[in-house]
């Protein structure tokens, strides 16, 4: 690990201050995934900036919905009784994730900002587009048993790792953050990119920008919801697919994880299921058209299957509740 300067700010804005104006300086909190990328040499900041001890860690039920503080820890939220009630795909996604211990030290946010667990990412003896610009890319055509089938780029084929960004991309968060230039608000669906031809930007963020807090809507009453991940073992492992889906009356919302850079919302599934009935026949139809531009390879082209008989189960479960 290479050797950094640590600073732990007493405010919001000497925070911001501290990472904005130094282009290798980087927050930390939880720290379960950016440590990791310290000891591998795939993060190499030259100053961390601690936010950990920031007044951030509480949950807020409100008249719109819920209030998430970005260091609240992933265990707190999963068990929050809010969520239990209200927010089932949310507290389901968060238990799927990780481990008891780490979920213990996750926080909202870096759980929102944790990198790809594509295996030459970690690796810094080989290339890769997303560590290294410009260097090419060790997955295409290397192991793509993980390998994203949508969004992909000939830049980068990895897929995003979060469970809780699945599930908060079917309920619209939102995130808030603030900078140099002030605070901002962006949907969830805006924070997460596709890699394209710079896929070193996991997300929409400017550097020194802070999330401080995740707002989620309310859902329409008589909402049901779940979370379904499909991994190598029950343990704890990331997710070859998942499938986040809330069903409100005519309503179906529908989001995958595993299956490409970014939490995939499948808004043309969505679209083709809307107010018709929720059997198996028209379920796979719409998920055939969604994944109508699916680029595979040999050892991820499981991926289709898996996804579309997850989502059958996943929907045809919620519509056998208060629909």
């Amino acid at each position: 690990m290479r050797p950094f300067d640590y600073e732990r700010p007493g405010t919001l804005d000497e925070a911001v201050s501290l990472v904005a104006f130094d282009p290798d300086a980087s927050y930390i909190a939880g720290g379960s995934n950016l440590v990791d990328h310290l000891k591998l040499g795939v993060a190499t900041p030259t100053r961390l900036v601690d936010v950990r001890g920031l007044p951030l860690a509480d949950i807020e039920e409100t008249a719109d919905g819920l209030r998430i503080g970005a260091n609240v820890r992933n265990s707190d939220l999963a068990a929050h009784p809010a969520v239990r009630s209200q927010y089932a795909v949310l507290s389901r996604a968060l238990l799927s994730g990780a481990s008891a211990q780490i979920r213990h030290q996750a926080t909202a946010a870096g759980n929102l900002l944790q990198r790809t667990r594509c295996v030459y990412f970690a690796d810094a003896t080989t290339p890769c587009n997303k560590r290294e610009p410009g260097s090419g890319c060790s997955a295409i055509g290397g192991y793509d048993r993980y390998n994203a089938v949508l969004g992909t780029s000939e830049s980068c084929v990895a897929t995003h790792p979060s469970d809780m960004a699945v599930a908060l991309a079917v309920l619209d968060a939102s995130v808030e953050v603030l900078g140099a230039d002030g605070v901002r608000t962006i949907p969830l669906a805006d924070l997460h990119r596709l890699p394209g031809d710079s896929p070193e930007h996991d997300t929409s963020l400017v550097h020194g920008e802070l999330i401080t807090a995740v707002t989620v809507p309310a859902l329409p009453d008589g909402a049901v919801s779940t979370y379904y991940k499909a991994r190598d073992r029950a343990s704890y492992a990331f997710a070859l697919v998942s499938v986040a889906a809330v069903v409100a009356g005519d309503e179906v919302r529908v989001a995958w994880g595993g299956v490409a850079h970014q939490p995939w919302r499948a808004t043309r599934l969505e679209a083709a299921l809307h107010g018709g009935p929720l059997d198996e026949d028209p379920i796979r139809a719409a998920c055939a058209d969604e994944l109508a531009d699916a680029v595979t390879s040999e050892g991820n082209s499981y991926k289709l299957a898996m996804i579309t008989g997850a989502t059958a189960m996943v929907l045809t479960g919620l519509a056998g509740g208060p629909r």
